[in-house]
């Protein structure tokens, strides 16, 4: 079984590959920022009336 040494993947392929990777990462760190913020940020507004009340 020789192994074909023939590249059957064109670089624009590797490079589309390669930049929807890209994509998905930067739009799952997003997602995950949104995640976050939204998180933290009903603690804030849930403390901002109880400071005011005083």
């Amino acid at each position: 079984m020789a192994s074909n040494g023939k590249k059957k993947t064109t670089m624009a392929k590797i490079m589309r590959e390669n930049r929807m990777r890209e994509r998905r990462a930067d739009k799952q760190a997003k997602k995950e920022a949104r995640k976050l913020a939204a998180e933290s940020e009903p603690v804030a507004s849930s403390e901002a009336p109880v400071a005011e009340e005083r």
